[in-house]
């Protein structure tokens, strides 16, 4: 009998020791997988601050009076740019994450501002090398939002991991990550619709 009893409880320890080793195993391959999500994110990013200084000086031969714009869609860059490596170092940081969305915004913000200025450039518009990086620019802009939608998922799921039982036992050394949401202003007010 006392056999059987020290049999139950050293089964019953080892079940509990699994189910715990589980469950931190399972939390360090959830925050890999986000890590791994936004690397995905910094390669596409990257992409796109590469291509920008192409657009610039295609740009500058026929915008010779739209300086400021250009240096305002250059500084955007580099401010997207620096708040990446911020976030790249610690993905799941909350203030790396709101800084790179609001530095992404205002680069989208100015990149949006110098697309509407170069229709007023028909030549501009006309220019092969112009076409050509607006469309690599545009395609990079579309796999940024797919990685972006992979790396939130995967924030999701590895916040969700943390918080049920009974990784939420093993999950003091994991902080929560925080999503990479590049919501703009104009894009969060609805649109107005008149019919007068």
């Amino acid at each position: 009998m006392v056999i059987f009893s020290l049999i139950f409880v050293l089964a019953v320890i080892g079940l509990v020791i699994f189910v715990l080793v589980s469950a931190y195993n399972d939390l360090v391959a959830g925050r890999n997988r986000y890590k791994n999500a936004f690397a995905q994110i910094d390669v596409q990013l990257q992409r796109r601050y590469d291509l920008i200084p192409n657009l610039i000086e295609t740009a500058k031969g026929y915008m010779k009076h739209e300086r400021e714009t250009l240096e305002a869609v250059i500084a955007a860059r580099n401010s997207a740019i620096s708040a990446s490596s911020a976030a790249a170092s610690n993905p799941g940081d909350a203030q790396a994450m709101q800084q790179l969305g609001t530095a992404e915004a205002a680069l989208t913000g100015t990149l949006s501002r110098f697309m509407a200025l170069s229709e007023s450039y028909p030549d501009l518009k006309a220019d092969a090398t112009m076409t050509r990086v607006m469309e690599e620019l545009s395609s990079t802009e579309n796999k940024v939002a797919f990685a972006r939608q992979g790396f939130n998922d995967a924030v999701t799921n590895y916040n969700t991991k943390r918080e049920i039982f009974p990784n939420n036992l093993v999950a003091g050394g994991f902080a929560a990550a925080e999503l990479l949401e590049e919501v703009s202003a104009e894009v969060r007010q609805a649109p107005r619709v008149s019919f007068s």
